[in-house]
């Protein structure tokens, strides 16, 4: 029979991360199990505590498997750590794309603002006027939005309350022909 040597603190917390923080065997997570580094191949049948021979497991499982050899990392390791990479690269994947996305928002939101601004010779938009403005945007489009924006200064110049408004009524109205 092997002697056990026993694993270090710092090789236990590299398998655990290396694994997740996840049983390998039930896919238990801390806190409500606590995490044990297993053998696959048993130290009882000549395994050692190389990396590739150990792997998280919850302390039912690991407990329950015993000196039992599994002479391989569960199937289930490999084909995690497949997963979690795809997962990862269509996370990334989105991510870019949704961040492009608002700032495209951003940029045709403040090109509809611009009109708004330049007709009244204000040097700002407030906050929730732009947020309508981006929603709009996301909802008809930009150059129906810009449209919009056209017509309410030209229709309402002397107020900037009044003209908004109806640049709102505007892109509503908009907004319910498509819904029909």
């Amino acid at each position: 029979m092997t002697k056990r040597k026993s694993i270090s603190k710092k090789t236990r917390f590299e398998i655990f991360k290396r694994d997740g923080f996840i049983c390998q065997y039930c896919g238990a997570t801390p806190p409500t199990v606590i995490l044990h580094v297993d053998h696959i191949i048993a130290v009882a049948s000549g395994g050692g505590n190389e990396d590739d021979n150990l792997v998280t497991s919850c302390d039912v499982c690991n407990l329950g498997k015993g000196a039992r050899d599994l002479k391989q990392a569960p199937a289930s390791l490999s084909s995690r750590a497949a997963d979690v990479a795809e997962r990862e690269e269509q996370l990334l994947g989105f991510t870019k794309i949704m961040l492009a996305k608002r700032e495209r928002l951003e940029r045709e939101s403040w090109d509809v603002a611009d009109i708004f601004m330049g007709h009244f010779s204000v040097e700002g938009m407030r906050k929730d006027w732009f947020n309508s403005i981006k929603r709009f945007i996301e909802s008809l489009g930009v150059v129906e939005v810009l449209d919009a924006m056209d017509c309410a200064v030209s229709r309402k110049p002397y107020s900037e309350y009044t003209a908004f408004r109806y640049f709102c009524g505007i892109c509503w109205n908009k907004t319910r022909e498509r819904e029909q």
